[in-house]
């Protein structure tokens, strides 16, 4: 019997797992297809509701497709009490991403449809949990603010609905600018997919041991909190509230890789001259900043990004220019993960309904490096 390889491939780098259909990312171009389609082109000529449907269904909608799954989630917006009395209840200073996975395990807890891996079955838990984050999250939000909850609105779009629970007054008068929406719906549509990252990967381990979509996405979540993966946009705004001067930007970078610290928003473990989503996100950081006085935010990003090219040829990932647009439109910055969420659980439902379709258990081996076999020390 001939033994199985012993090459180690430290984070499974360069391993190939398994075949996808939902997204492609293409390292040697630096840019990113979803079902097909260029990101840049989904984010130019599509709402996120288009691109979810997409995600969720392999094709992008009719007319009458569209307005069928935009019925379907505006009557799903609002969570069983339950699940806000719990949000409730937690600590205003654990982290957001705590909150939310405990939500998704409670949502799960009262689906009344006992788990399947039918395809519709995972398809409306996935939508419900797509319905219901943003409520979550802005209920998150508001508490911590000490506002009063603003229930979902069902006569308004899926991001205007969000920012209208976060920033309303609860009159339904608008509360963003047009810029401020369009700028989101763009975030939202970057952020919902990229192939096989960690939480992905996380969703459709779960899924192959033959647990729930509840528990599959809870542990992607659980995945995204990492300041590795998508905790990052955080640590971005982070250090440019740090600098906070542009004129102090160029020195702080300097002592930065001098130290050899780790500079979030830059490099990426596939794009390695430069991710393909940033020119697009940078556009709608710039057109915000022009909206809401925050030119030294626009200096600060330029300056670090100019020395960290100029220092390593290092180039910036979408969470870069992500963290000061979500700043500029004006939410916390511990949110900022969350808002991530809620654009890559299509994404990660997609990828759940697609390891259900051909499933094997992810099981790989180990290469041990401990002690040999060794007796027990005898007691007399």
């Amino acid at each position: 019997m001939s033994q199985p390889d012993q090459t180690i491939r430290k984070g499974l780098a360069g391993v190939v797992a398994d075949t996808t259909a939902v997204s492609k990312v293409m390292p040697e171009t630096n840019s990113l297809t979803y079902r097909g389609y260029a990101v840049e082109d989904l984010a130019e000529n599509a709402s996120f509701l288009e691109v979810a449907y997409l995600l969720f269904n392999g094709e992008l909608p009719s007319e009458e497709e569209l307005a069928e799954f935009e019925r379907e989630e505006r009557s799903l917006r609002q969570p069983d009490q339950r699940v806000l009395d719990a949000v409730a209840s937690l600590p205003t200073d654990c982290h957001p991403m705590d909150v939310l996975r405990t939500a998704v395990s409670i949502i799960g807890t009262l689906d009344p449809e006992h788990f399947t891996t039918d395809v519709e079955h995972i398809r409306r838990a996935g939508l419900k949990l797509f319905a219901q984050l943003p409520t979550v999250t802005a209920f998150d939000i508001r508490r911590r603010r000490g506002a009063e909850f603003i229930a979902p609105d069902p006569e308004k779009s899926y991001s205007e609905n969000f920012l209208s629970m976060v920033f309303g007054d609860g009159e339904g008068s608008p509360v963003n600018s047009e810029v401020d929406k369009k700028a989101f719906d763009t975030s939202l549509i970057l952020y919902a997919e990229h192939s096989f990252n960690a939480s992905t990967f996380t969703a459709r381990l779960i899924s192959s041991t033959l647990s729930d979509t509840y528990a599959a996405i809870a542990g992607a979540i659980g995945a995204l909190k990492g300041p590795l993966h998508g905790g990052a946009n955080e640590f971005v705004m982070h250090t440019m509230l740090e600098i906070d001067d542009p004129a102090r930007a160029a020195d702080w970078m300097a002592e930065a890789l001098d130290a050899k610290k780790k500079v979030m928003g830059f490099g990426h473990r596939v794009y390695k001259n430069g991710d393909s989503r940033v020119p697009t996100m940078e556009a709608q950081f710039r057109k915000l900043a022009e909206e809401h006085d925050g030119g030294r935010w626009v200096e600060i990003y330029d300056t670090m990004a100019k020395v960290m090219d100029e220092r390593t040829g290092i180039k910036p990932n979408l969470d870069f220019p992500a963290g000061p647009a979500y700043y500029l439109i004006g939410f916390d910055v511990e949110f900022y993960t969350p808002l991530f969420v809620m654009a890559r659980v299509t994404g990660w439902i997609a990828h759940v309904v697609e390891q259900f379709s051909d499933n094997a258990l992810i099981r790989p081996l180990s290469a041990y490096d401990g002690p040999e076999q060794r007796e027990v020390p005898r007691t007399t």
